[in-house]
């Protein structure tokens, strides 16, 4: 707060947008106020050493100074004071199209360790070596991607808002290079999307197969049953303590196994016929 408050008593800043800038869900936006332009953006950044979320960023740009102000550090910044990024600061818009090219690239690492992940999990799917953790896996991926898309889809139209020219001025090869930067940026949000319909395809897919084999499953367990409970009846018939049929005959017991077979062997046939199993 007290590096804010500085800031805007020496540049006469908007007070309103630099307290926005701490919010964590600000969205991306444009604003023009006087002669200061306010930019925000989402970068991408480990939390926890094992999730990705995504944090805002606010480019200033005035007359005589270029910032960027964000509660959390901007880890591809180090290119620039590095000396690993060529770049100067008399050229703003240069400067913001660099910055932005290395937030779009942060994505474009962890989008492409989205699309590994799941071709590993694809490939188990065809060996049946899916798992509950693959199902937490694919929410965690798929909430990660649309968090990415609801950064980027507001990020190309910033850009076309810059190309009109109305908050700054462009010279042809400024305009080259917000194209360039709504080129990359569209090209990760058609990745993301691709990615998305993977895991549902997946989904679906996996969710078909399950259900597909718990029907046969309970379909062998139900003529299994069926199986079961013919010699059951028989035996069961035959071992009662009242009169029966033939039960003085010395082929009594052959005749109730025969029979007990004969029954398995047409309700085998039966289930056969109409391909339970």
């Amino acid at each position: 707060n007290e590096e804010l408050h500085s800031l805007i008593a020496e540049f006469d800043l908007d007070a309103g947008h630099l307290q926005d800038v701490m919010d964590n869900d600000e969205i991306p936006r444009l604003e023009r106020e006087g002669d200061v332009t306010y930019l925000f953006a989402r970068h991408a950044q480990d939390h926890d050493g094992h999730e990705v979320v995504t944090r805002p960023i606010l480019f200033i740009i005035g007359p005589h100074y270029f910032m960027t102000i964000s509660r959390t550090p901007l880890v591809r910044l180090d290119r620039f004071t590095s000396g690993t990024i060529h770049f100067a600061t008399s050229h703003q818009l240069g400067l913001l199209t660099q910055i932005m090219d290395q937030i779009i690239d942060q994505y474009e690492e962890y989008i492409n360790a989205s699309s590994r992940q799941i071709a590993q999990i694809r490939k188990r799917l065809q060996t049946h070596e899916v798992n509950n953790q693959d199902f937490v896996d694919f929410v965690l991926i798929e909430d990660r991607l649309n968090s990415f898309l609801s950064a980027m889809l507001p990020t190309t139209a910033i850009m076309k808002r810059v190309l009109l020219g109305r908050h700054m001025v462009l010279t042809k090869a400024d305009t080259e290079l917000v194209e360039d930067v709504m080129l990359n940026n569209d090209q990760l949000i058609e990745s993301c999307r691709s990615n998305i319909k993977s895991l549902i395809s997946i989904r679906e897919a996996y969710s078909t197969i399950a259900g597909n084999n718990l029907s046969r499953t309970m379909k062998i367990l139900t003529v299994a049953t069926m199986l079961i409970a013919l010699p059951n009846m028989f035996f069961g018939m035959y071992g009662m303590n009242i009169a029966l049929p033939f039960q003085q005959e010395v082929w009594a017991y052959v005749f109730v196994v025969g029979i007990t077979l004969l029954s398995i062997v047409v309700v085998t046939l039966l289930a056969r016929s109409r391909k339970i199993f």
